[in-house]
């Protein structure tokens, strides 16, 4: 490693994984010393002309003093990084830092002069655009501020590499160069084209996941059973249409077939590319199969084999060093200890699992950490008969197993650009990285709907084997803050369920109205009753007695969908039994037809023991228009995500159901199966038996199944279908909030730069501290926050000195923590109009409480009465900052009744942050009550929420209580907590978490 006159041991903390922009990954770490012969031979595999550009001359050959420049670093004022891929170099940056006139300095000169080379055969990978992010990211942290590079005109490819990295910059043309500076602090741009290469890298790499050429099934036992044999004839049977082979390394030297698929030993057999190797050997063999893979050029791994951290701290690090291996090769990892993963796609077809059948082609995408869920949330979808039924399947599936690389937030990227999918179901039992996972949920939910159901939430552990943060939110805050970046967060697998086949078979309701009609009264008011639990508005039910025909039923409907104080509709159907009763197909049909003739109103159906029209509801006959063509003129653009179910026009504007009538049926549905030309509807309508069949060629190419739009999803029980239409409901109205967020307002006596000084002179003093009583009133009144001044009492004259000095009334207040904002113990007395009032008021509590010293008694001023209420803000190291409020007292404390939101907050998001309690009538004139200035306490909000944004070192803000009357507010009591600000992973370069 570096030598003993180096100025820095070497920075471990540099190192790590990053995706590529073709879906592979590199490592990116120092360089050093030991590094001089992978230096030279790298350089020999750089072409003359990329060393002309590096150079601005030819230069065949690095010298040996160049050799010795280019690997001894100090790490401060010299610093190089290197992208590596097998252990060999693909590409170099350094930066060398130079004072005025250019020539080599040390700090306080706080620029760097820049230079990158790439292997030819690695450029267009994005590899320099990812190096700059992390040589940037070094040099910030060694106190550089601006980079310069010199670039010829002819080296454009480098050239665009800076003008696209979104940092302010200059550019300027002299003696034949470019010579090109930039500030390095990171900018909304530069922020945004980070996140965009990595949306883009990180999607590729799981799109080769999920669509390889050909896959490999390395550990298929000679005999028929076992986990690697079972997963090869999954692969075969569900007509994976490209080339499959067999690997087991005891195969005989002559057998090279098994189960009709070609068989070799080794994946270094095989003559030609392997994109996906699907791995089930046991785990001490695994190292070994990964080292054949990375050599062979393997894209990525499954991993289905267990043995790792799921069986103890011994299988954690065999976990650690997997990870290790095979990014080192560039591959990533789906498991270990996976279930597997499938693509539905007509084009695809892979069954790389452990599921004996093919899951029906649909449109939901499908992530489960556990495969035991898994199989049940496939199993659900699957089935037609019982609960809630229907042909709707899934576009892709993938169990993540322990997680160790390729994760939700991985999946997420590639199900937003996906075309195939327009809902996407999540069955997470840990969340690795919330902020990441917060900001692509908002961007997902924006185009299509995400439904989320969170295993292992009250147990406060995390499954074996995942890296999760620690983060100190409580479970509910979370999910509040998930719901409010769009996440459709339901409790139940169930749940999950029922939502995804409402959102991916119907449109998004206009509102809460709901219109209830059927054939009986006792279902609809059971109906009734559920909608107003779940907060919807229902109209009156219908109903149709248990004599209704068909006919009856399409009529009733047809009027509802028609009425323009109807928002959704929920159909109750019992058995019933005479002449003229509606059968179930006639039934189906007629509720079909209805709801095609009106295609902007979601249509639900509440069944009880009516297996035949849950059948038939789903059945591809319907009379709705079909799509004939791939050229059609509603078909959905593929690369359009903004157009696909997901955002069906009527939910996001607030634009009239009619708005989608040049399109209806096949824009309104959240399924919208005319954007998948002929592949995902035909599938729809296949049975088991099909979905079986060996190889493609053995069905009918291109068969188009009569199947429209409007699938109506059926549930066996009105609470079901009434809390999947909530949080329908709640999600469209999201949507429509979303499309205005709203803006962080600006406030002219806000001092951000006194507030700075404060933080800085105080956390000088230690690395974490709470702020007293006056630090505390400065910092608030550098943002416009004024708390109501208390004195100290630690005596009765003293009670009655700051008395007069603040003037009468007063309160008298023990501030001691066990006391502290518990008026009902009796610990504060209130209008205390003299001094004989405030002596007597002093006596009391003293021989009440104990003594002075105790109690810390304080005198304050009487604010005006009004509700008493609660603000704090808090940065999470995992969430991120968050802002809560509630009422104080017993409403927060007892039933947890606070609303919370991420910071920064819209002036918008304030508005429905005090709406959002429980308790929030009280604020708005309850029972007569005069309502509070809710304009005062939005502003107050939003000041609070501007100083933990503008200040990160601000960790803990705790205003309570708030006393908001009817004109005006006060803050009575405040405390804020300092600290040095936590790791901002979102801000820095682009990495994969790190083993």
């Amino acid at each position: 490693m570096q030598t003993s006159s180096d100025r820095h041991e070497y920075p471990a903390h540099w190192e790590a994984d990053v995706v590529l922009r073709d879906g592979g990954t590199a490592r990116v770490r120092p360089i050093t010393v030991d590094d001089a012969e992978r230096l030279v031979s790298f350089y020999e595999q750089v072409s003359d002309e990329s060393k002309y550009y590096r150079f601005f001359a030819p230069y065949p050959r690095l010298s040996a003093k160049d050799v010795h420049r280019f690997t001894h670093h100090d790490f401060v004022d010299r610093v190089g990084l290197a992208a590596t891929i097998g252990g060999e170099f693909i590409a170099t940056v350094r930066y060398d830092r130079i004072g005025a006139g250019g020539t080599p300095a040390s700090a306080p000169a706080d620029e760097a002069e820049v230079a990158f080379l790439v292997q030819d055969a690695h450029q267009g990978r994005g590899v320099a655009s990812a190096l700059l992010e992390h040589i940037a990211a070094v040099a910030r942290e060694r106190g550089i501020r601006r980079f310069a590079a010199e670039v010829l005109p002819a080296n454009t490819k480098m050239i665009k590499v800076f003008m696209d990295a979104g940092y302010t910059q200059k550019r300027s043309f002299e003696d034949g160069v470019v010579r090109l500076e930039f500030d390095l602090e990171p900018t909304d741009r530069s922020l945004a084209v980070q996140y965009a290469r990595e949306h883009r890298a990180e999607a590729r790499s799981v799109q080769r996941l999920l669509q390889p050429g050909s896959v490999a099934v390395i550990g298929t036992g000679r005999t028929p059973g076992g986990v690697g044999r079972s997963i090869l004839g999954n692969i075969r049977d569900a007509g994976y249409t490209g080339r499959l082979y067999a690997v087991n390394k005891a195969l005989p030297e002559a057998q090279k077939e098994l189960d009709g698929v070609p068989a070799c030993r080794s994946v270094r057999e095989i003559d030609g590319p392997v994109d996906l190797a699907v791995v089930t050997v046991p785990a001490e063999h695994v190292p070994e199969v990964v080292t054949e893979c990375g050599e062979h050029g393997v894209q990525g791994l499954v991993v289905i084999s267990a043995g790792y951290a799921d069986s103890g701290p011994d299988g954690r690090e065999r976990q650690r060093a997997l990870v290790r291996h095979a990014r080192t090769y560039g591959m990533r990892i789906i498991g270990p200890n996976a279930f597997g993963i499938v693509n539905t796609s007509a084009q695809v077809r892979l069954n790389a699992s452990l599921a004996p059948e093919m899951p029906r082609p649909g449109r939901i995408g499908l992530f489960a950490q556990s495969g035991a869920i898994g199989i049940a949330l496939l199993s659900r979808l699957h089935r037609r008969g019982g609960g809630v039924t229907g042909v709707t399947g899934v576009s892709t599936f993938v169990s993540s197993g322990n997680r160790a690389d390729v994760s939700g937030n991985d999946v997420l990227q590639y199900w937003y650009d996906d075309p195939e999918t327009d809902v996407a179901l999540m069955y997470l039992e840990s969340i690795g990285n919330p902020r990441k996972f917060t900001r692509l949920a908002r961007r997902t939910a924006a185009v299509k709907p995400l439904v989320v159901v969170q295993g292992a939430r009250h147990g406060g552990v995390a499954p074996q084997g995942h890296a999760v943060r620690a983060t100190r939110l409580p479970h509910a805050t979370v999910s509040a803050l998930l719901r409010q970046a769009g996440v459709i967060r339901v409790e139940t697998i169930t749940d999950l369920v029922d939502a995804g086949l409402l959102l991916a078979r119907q449109p998004l309701p206009a509102g809460p109205r709901v219109a209830i009609l059927g054939n009986s009264e006792s279902l609809g008011l059971l109906t009734y009753d559920a909608c107003l639990s779940e907060g919807l508005r229902p109209h009156s039910p219908l109903d149709l007695t248990t004599a209704a025909s068909a006919d009856d039923f399409h009529a009733a409907l047809s009027r509802a969908l028609a009425d323009d104080t109807c928002d959704a509709v929920v159909v109750t159907a019992i058995p019933t039994v005479g002449e003229g009763s509606a059968g179930d197909a006639a039934l189906a049909e007629a509720l079909r037809s209805a709801a095609a003739a009106e295609p902007g109103k979601p249509v639900l159906v509440v069944h009880v023991e009516l297996g035949g029209l849950a059948e038939a509801l789903s059945a591809a006959t319907s009379t709705a228009p079909q799509a004939t063509s791939a050229t059609a003129p509603q078909a959905t653009s593929a690369t359009a995500p903004q157009a696909t179910a997901g955002t069906a026009p009527q939910a996001t504007a607030g634009t009239a159901p009619q708005a989608t009538a040049g399109t209806a049926p096949q824009a309104t549905a959240g399924t919208a199966p005319q954007a998948t030309s002929n592949t995902a509807p035909q599938a729809a309508s296949t049975t088991p038996e099909e979905s079986r069949s060996p190889a493609p060629a053995q069905r009918p190419p291109s068969v188009q199944a009569p199947e429209g739009a409007h699938l109506i999803p059926a549930y066996p029980a009105a609470e079901r279908a009434v809390r999947a239409l909530a949080q329908a409901v709640a999600y469209a109205q999201w949507r429509r909030d979303a499309a205005d967020p709203g803006k962080v307002p600006e406030y002219e006596d806000i001092d951000e730069k006194g507030a700075a000084g404060l933080i800085a002179g105080h956390l000088a003093r230690g690395q974490g501290l709470t702020l007293g009583t006056q630090e505390t009133c400065d910092l608030l009144g550098r943002y416009g926050i004024h708390v109501h001044r208390a004195l100290p009492a630690p005596t009765p004259d003293d009670a009655v000195a700051a008395a007069r000095t603040i003037g009468y009334p007063v309160a008298l207040k023990a501030t001691a923590p066990h006391l502290r904002h518990r008026a009902d113990l009796g610990g504060v007395r209130l209008d205390l109009a003299d001094e004989e009032q405030l002596r007597r008021a002093y006596t009391e509590l003293t021989e009440l409480f104990g003594k002075p010293e105790e109690l810390r008694p304080v005198v304050q001023g009487m604010a005006p009465r009004g509700v008493d209420t609660v603000v704090r803000a808090v940065i999470d190291p995992a969430a991120g900052a968050a802002l809560s409020f509630g009422l104080a007292g017993a409403a927060t404390q007892l039933l947890g009744d606070m609303a919370h939101r991420l910071i920064p907050v819209t002036d918008r998001e304030a508005t429905s942050l005090i709406r959002s309690i429980r308790t929030a009538p009280l604020l708005f004139g309850w029972r007569g009550s005069a309502p509070v200035d809710s304009a005062a306490l939005e502003e107050l909000l939003l000041r609070v929420s501007r100083l933990v944004d503008d200040h990160p070192e601000v960790v803990a803000v705790t205003l309570e209580p708030v006393v908001v009357a009817s004109r005006g507010l006060s803050v009575l009591s405040a405390s804020v907590r300092l600290a040095p600000p936590p790791a901002r992973d979102d801000l820095g370069p682009r990495t994969l978490p790190a083993y």
